[in-house]
């Protein structure tokens, strides 16, 4: 592989589009939208917007979409940027593949996260949410490694996007450039066909939203799925590069 394969995994709602844009800004990266998203609706019972269209848009075929996250670098850039979804790991699936990558984690306050979930579509069980599957590949990478991956709390970056984002290509062994600080607003190429469900307000961000304080009031018959997601959360907050 002729260049750096990085594998930012997160839930949804995270602001993991907004950093894939801050991503590909950057003149020497090119970048990949949930290449598993097929595969996890083609195998689990999920009505999501679009699906029919996002499951002939992909390869739903585990072990080729891991052959293409692994094997096949698209150009002559240096950086081939994956926004992986932590919820597209199903049961008994294998995260061995990872290992030849560059892998961080995005988290987010699981409150936060449920109430924009919730505004999107139902959620049934912590599984759609990513936190089990982002702990397991933790766990994963620091039983082969001796440490954390980078991981990136998404409160932090939105309060100092600078200072966070040149500590995480401090990690990443690459340059920071002031390019990933702001994009032009509209649709990419790159984007996946379902962006027009997802995808409404990062495509009028021009760079990150301000940080700001909000009170939010989860439904009660939420709260077990929330106490569940914090105890993964807390885990992998403590391990978070800091302001």
């Amino acid at each position: 592989m002729n260049g750096i394969t990085i594998a930012m995994w997160s839930g949804p709602r995270n602001i993991s589009t907004a950093m894939m844009r801050s991503f590909e800004n950057r003149e020497d990266t090119v970048v990949l939208d949930e290449p598993f998203y097929a595969y996890y609706l083609k195998n689990t019972n999920l009505a999501h917007p679009g699906k029919k269209k996002i499951i002939a848009s992909q390869n739903s075929n585990w072990s080729e979409v891991v052959k293409i996250c692994t094997k096949s670098f698209p150009n002559e850039k240096k950086i081939w940027y994956q926004k992986q979804m932590a919820q597209h790991i199903l049961d008994g699936d294998s995260i061995d593949w990872i290992d030849g990558l560059r892998n961080c984690l995005l988290i987010r306050n699981p409150k936060l996260v449920i109430n924009s979930y919730m505004k999107q579509f139902p959620l049934e069980n912590i599984n759609h949410l990513g936190y089990p599957q982002l702990c397991k590949i933790l766990d994963h990478l620091e039983k082969k490694n001796g440490e954390s991956p980078p991981i990136i709390d998404a409160d932090d970056l939105l309060k100092n996007p600078k200072k966070i984002l040149k500590k995480l290509c401090q990690k990443l062994e690459i340059c920071f450039s002031s390019r990933m600080l702001s994009w032009p607003k509209g649709k990419r190429e790159s984007d996946g066909v379902w962006a027009e469900h997802w995808y409404g307000r990062v495509v009028q961000t021009t760079g990150f939203d301000s940080h700001r304080k909000r009170k939010i009031k989860l439904d009660p018959i939420l709260i077990p799925i929330y106490d569940s997601c914090m105890k993964y959360y807390e885990k992998m907050y403590k391990r978070r590069i800091t302001l």
